[in-house]
């Protein structure tokens, strides 16, 4: 009778046994599964990021386009251009306005904000010309033209970085021009020309080259001109700085300098 007990009571811890194994292992695999599915759930949450960038009004155009491919090819992420003169950028980078990145058409803009960007690389340049007005009715063929008193001449302000490229050549060409007026970025200089408040004015070449046929464009010998580089980088206090570091990147890769160049800027 004890042996018979006995043997009852191990049959039954057999039994018992053999009904918590393949319930632990059951619980093994869901407790895997519920691992695995947490991990793509996190990284796709940090796959996108909505970036704000900050550049110059004469990237205007050329970043919408830009920006378009790089979220193309980016899914999840968004980039928002604010576009203004670089010394207005500044401004607001220096008063902490929330964003990521910062583009400048000039190295002296950049270089005065160190403190706030990160390393900054050259991702293009460009050049000055003179923008005349439709149809060239004072014959404007290079720059001695525009200290002529009967011609209308509109400059960037010297803060700006068009500004301070068209003061270094005239100075250096000794041609003396009293602008009818001194505008916030080159942007605004190109529409006084195309609507006819201003006979001439010095923009950069990619600006007058979207005029189409509103101003007739006259190029500046490269020894009497300019070049304009655009450095880039991020900045310190953005929210998103592997993003935005990418975005800063992919501006040099061939990809994003082919759309640059296509636009009429040259290789940084």
């Amino acid at each position: 009778m004890y042996a018979t007990r006995n043997g009852r009571r191990a049959a039954a811890a057999a039994l018992t046994a053999a009904l918590l194994v393949p319930l632990s292992a059951c619980g093994g695999n869901d407790e895997k599964k519920a691992d695995a599915g947490s991990t793509p759930s996190a990284s796709a949450g940090a796959k996108g990021a909505n970036l704000t960038v900050l550049a110059a009004s004469s990237l205007t155009d050329v970043f919408k386009a830009a920006g378009a491919a790089y979220e193309k090819s980016h899914p999840g992420t968004k980039v928002t251009f604010s576009f203004a003169g670089s010394q207005e950028l500044a401004a607001q980078v220096k008063q902490g306005a929330p964003a990521d990145a910062l583009v400048t058409a000039d190295t002296k803009t950049m270089d005065g904000l160190k403190a706030e960007t990160n390393d900054a690389s050259v991702i293009a340049k460009n050049r000055l010309v003179i923008a005349a007005g439709k149809d060239n009715p004072f014959k404007i063929d290079e720059l001695k033209d525009l200290a002529d008193s009967k011609i209308k001449v509109v400059l960037a302000a010297p803060e700006v970085p068009v500004g301070r490229y068209s003061k270094q050549i005239l100075d250096a060409q000794k041609i003396e021009v009293k602008p009818v007026s001194q505008e916030p970025n080159v942007r605004a200089v190109l529409s006084k020309v195309e609507l006819g408040e201003a006979d001439a004015g010095l923009v950069y070449k990619t600006d007058s080259a979207k005029s189409g046929d509103k101003v007739v464009t006259v190029e500046i010998p490269d020894d009497q001109n300019a070049v304009a580089s655009y450095p880039a980088a991020t900045l310190k206090q953005s929210k998103n700085a592997e993003a935005a570091a990418a975005f800063v990147a992919w501006l040099s890769t061939p990809e994003a300098q082919k759309i640059l160049q296509d636009a009429g800027f040259q290789k940084a």
